[in-house]
């Protein structure tokens, strides 16, 4: 794992050794050449006398007393001369520059003193912010900013707090709106069951307040009652069925199944409804059209597709629908003749209770939405289109 603000202090504190070096290299190059400049001047000077007071003297026996390496330590201790020689004096810039040097070494040593502990306390800063982060996330607070563009441990840690808090936050507020649409939810249940449960009190108040009621009149009395019960009955049947969706308790079984037997059985299930309008279905079809998916689920959304194209056909029309395969998708089109979903309603027809202004009076608004579901379930997907001439439903099923 990268640490770069680690590498950069490791790298600045290289520099200053190096750096370092480089300069004592330098002061020892000014010192020797201090001392042997020193060395030389009193040599000179040496010769300058000697030549003075032995002028037969020539410079090659000079050259030659000079190169002598004979050892006269003994005649310079005799006489005393270490204290009074150039050695008193390289020993001058020799303690001048010791001192300069341990200044160096003692400067040095501080600054990269100095840009540690920088280091360290810039690390301890963000330890403490991570710290204060995580806190303010104990208290739910999930609209923090702390992403970095580093990639020191840190930083990188930093992120991921940073990922999880975005996370956090999504969940919060997926937790408030599933709160928000739970309480409409119940708000739409509990007003598609007030109107018929109301309804039946009423028609059943009417029964036993009049004994003697008209047969006739008692009769269609109870068929509403029967009507509305059925309603009621669907309400929460297609309730239960989406409550499983939302909660993933579903388990579909998926098989190869012919669109025929899905078509024909959902077109079974809303006969009872095509005779009262006295509707037509035509079927257009390939026969050997497949699709693998679950067969009771499929024909649940058709039958529930189908019985919204009925509610918004007048009696006397017909609904057509059409189904085949190609290589990529198979795919179910269903066709009503009625007065159309308006422009302004077609983008939430698939939204739970959601009733249009040309739906009809005993549509709960659920039933596309249910279909929905299934057919997404099953790889699948739906669109619509509508004209005052009437709506056609388009699904595909991906291989």
């Amino acid at each position: 794992m990268k640490n770069n603000k680690l590498s950069r202090y490791i790298f600045l504190a290289l520099i200053i050794l190096i750096s370092l070096l480089f300069l004592f290299l330098v002061i020892n190059k000014i010192e020797y050449d201090r001392y042997t400049y020193n060395l030389n001047n009193k040599v000179s000077s040496i010769i300058n006398s000697v030549q003075e007071k032995y002028p037969n003297l020539t410079e090659k026996e000079i050259i030659e007393i000079l190169n002598n390496n004979d050892n006269n330590s003994k005649f310079l201790e005799k006489y005393s001369i270490y204290d009074k020689s150039a050695i008193i004096e390289n020993d001058n810039y020799y303690s001048q520059f010791l001192i300069i040097n341990i200044l160096i070494i003692v400067l040095s040593f501080m600054f990269i003193l100095l840009l540690f502990i920088k280091y360290n306390k810039n690390r301890e800063k963000e330890i403490n912010d991570i710290t204060k982060y995580l806190e303010e996330l104990n208290k739910k607070n999930y609209y923090l900013k702390i992403d970095s563009n580093t990639e020191d441990e840190l930083s990188i840690l930093r992120n991921e707090i940073y990922k999880t808090t975005v996370m956090l936050k999504e969940i919060a507020e997926n937790s408030l709106n599933d709160k928000l649409n739970l309480k409409e939810s119940l708000e739409n249940i509990s007003h598609q069951l007030k109107t018929p449960l109301t309804s039946i009190l009423v028609m059943l108040d009417n029964l036993i307040d009049d004994p003697d009621m008209d047969k006739n009149i008692r009769n269609d009395f109870i068929m509403d009652i029967k009507k509305q019960i059925i309603n009621i009955n669907f309400l929460v049947q297609a309730i239960l069925k989406l409550s499983k969706f939302d909660s993933n308790t579903i388990h579909f079984i998926k098989e190869k199944v012919l669109l025929k037997d899905i078509i024909d059985e959902a077109v079974k299930n809303v006969s009872v409804l095509c005779d009262l309008k006295n509707i037509i279905i035509e079927i257009k079809s390939d026969n050997g059209a497949q699709l693998d998916c679950d067969f009771k689920w499929q024909v649940e959304a058709i039958t529930n597709i189908i019985k919204n194209c009925i509610e918004h056909s007048k009696n006397n029309q017909k609904i057509e629908i059409k189904y085949g395969s190609y290589n990529v998708y198979s795919y179910i089109e269903i066709k009503d003749y009625g007065n159309g979903i308006s422009q302004k309603d077609i983008k939430h027809i698939f939204e739970r209770f959601y009733k249009g202004e040309n739906s009809a009076n005993e549509s709960i608004g659920i039933g596309l939405a249910l279909s929905k579901a299934i057919i997404e379930e099953d790889n699948g997907n739906i669109d619509v289109e509508s004209s005052n001439k009437g709506t056609k439903f388009v699904i595909k099923y991906f291989v």
